[in-house]
């Protein structure tokens, strides 16, 4: 008698993933948007590889069994989350890990680009116009970093080593971290606000009219969490009418942005194509990070980064 494989269904994104080492393990299946409804039923394991589609929350209500595991190569999983979806039996996993060095160096970086007015250095060289200024101080100003997940927290630490006095506001307060009670106060003082919060019912929107205005005129504003935290009308109000210094984003509430947005042409804003946490070799670190996670997953041993479906997130710090 021969067993039976394990059916893994991808849900594609070009390149594919490499998963030669679930050859003989698994029995692999591949579609794309149009075709995830009628695989679903077949397919005992649900890798999202293109965690840009929003396809896993229209397939996943219709008839018939669904995958045991969902794993969505991606730290958010807002993208497929549905009420079928967070009320059934079906563990989902993230890829927690991956992105939090590579974006904590990205925000470094915005942060020191802006404080040097490297922007404007680079359009001065282009229009070979020798400018002299004067460029902001880093060290000493201080950092609220909205989202205490280890991507806030590898935030927090690299601008602690640019001596940036930096506060974490997570969901709960406790040792290190500030509840959401203290944001207002805390965004009041920071030189930058960045947010890199989940998306929940809690912080969709919550960067809005009130909070641009709460911020100081010197501020500057970073989003590498989701597009829809922010009120990107608010904004952009904020920043035409000089309420704060400057922002950057990675992030937006349509992606890609669209061409005749106005936000590509706001004074002060910095526009990244959600590009944050993708450094050379990060497809291939998604890979292997799901082959061990199935490798777990068939052995039947516990999984890792599983997400608390109710929360959007992976608990526990």
């Amino acid at each position: 008698m021969t067993s039976t494989l394990p059916t893994l269904l991808v849900l594609d994104a070009d390149p594919p993933p490499r998963l030669g080492r679930l050859t003989g393990r698994a029995r692999i299946e591949h579609t794309d948007a149009a075709g995830l409804a009628d695989l679903l039923p077949g397919a005992d394991v649900l890798l999202v590889w293109d965690f840009t589609s929003h396809a896993v929350r229209g397939a996943w209500p219709g008839e018939g069994p669904r995958p045991r595991w969902v794993h969505t190569a991606s730290a958010g999983v807002d993208h497929l989350m549905c009420p079928e979806l967070a009320a059934s039996d079906t563990v989902v996993t993230n890829a927690r890990g991956i992105f939090d060095q590579p974006i904590a160096e990205y925000v470094a970086a915005l942060v020191l680009a802006v404080a040097k007015d490297l922007p404007r250095t680079l359009e001065l060289q282009r229009e070979r116009t020798w400018r002299h200024r004067e460029t902001r101080r880093v060290a000493g100003t201080r950092a609220c970093v909205v989202g205490s997940g280890p991507i806030g927290r590898a935030i927090a630490r690299t601008l602690k080593a640019l001596d940036v006095t930096t506060a974490l506001v997570g969901r709960v307060p406790r040792t290190g971290v500030h509840g959401p009670g203290d944001l207002d106060r805390l965004i009041a003082r920071a030189d930058w606000v960045i947010a890199a919060a989940p998306l929940t019912g809690q912080t969709r929107g919550m960067f809005d009219a009130r909070r641009f205005g709460v911020m100081q005129p010197s501020a500057v504003f970073v989003n590498v969490g989701r597009g829809q935290l922010v009120d990107e009308d608010a904004l952009a109000e904020a920043l035409r009418r000089r309420w704060i210094a400057g922002a950057a984003l990675d992030v937006f509430a349509a992606e890609p942005l669209p061409g005749d947005s106005p936000l590509w042409g706001l004074p002060g804003l910095v526009v990244s194509p959600h590009m944050s946490g993708d450094t050379v070799g990060w497809r291939d670190e998604l890979g292997l990070q799901f082959v061990e996670l199935y490798e777990r997953w068939a052995a039947g041993r516990p999984l890792q980064n599983v997400v608390d479906k109710k929360r959007g997130y992976v608990p526990g710090h």
